[in-house]
């Protein structure tokens, strides 16, 4: 199993940056892909950005060129580089890890953009 801790969250205004992080803890060194989720308010969860464990990427439409996914030093951690934020950004954002062909998910933290 593996539990996932997300950081990083907060009140931003429109144009500014944000950094999220996730730390895993477990059975890290089975997870095959991380990734970020985020679900806004009346909305369904969707796919923001996922690295596999060869460093393959890929991003939601609405964030590519703006956001950016690592997994920077150990295998245990994946991180949101998060810029030019906009209003219909906050939601939110879960950390994602599978393992085994089974999907665990961190408890999320909120991202507002506003002013």
């Amino acid at each position: 199993q593996v539990q996932l801790v997300e950081s990083g969250g907060g009140l931003v205004q429109p144009g500014g940056s944000l950094r999220l992080s996730c730390l895993a803890s477990g059975s890290i060194f089975s997870i095959t892909t991380m990734g970020w989720y985020r679900q806004a308010p009346g909305k369904e969860r969707e796919l923001v950005a996922r690295i596999s464990s060869l460093d393959s990427t890929n991003y939601a439409d609405s964030v590519k060129g703006r956001f950016t996914i690592s997994r920077p030093g150990a295998k245990n951690t994946v991180a949101l580089q998060m810029n030019s934020l906009k209003p219909e950004d906050t939601a939110v954002y879960y950390c994602n890890a599978i393992l085994h062909g089974m999907n665990y998910w961190g408890k999320g933290t909120l991202v507002t953009v506003s002013s």
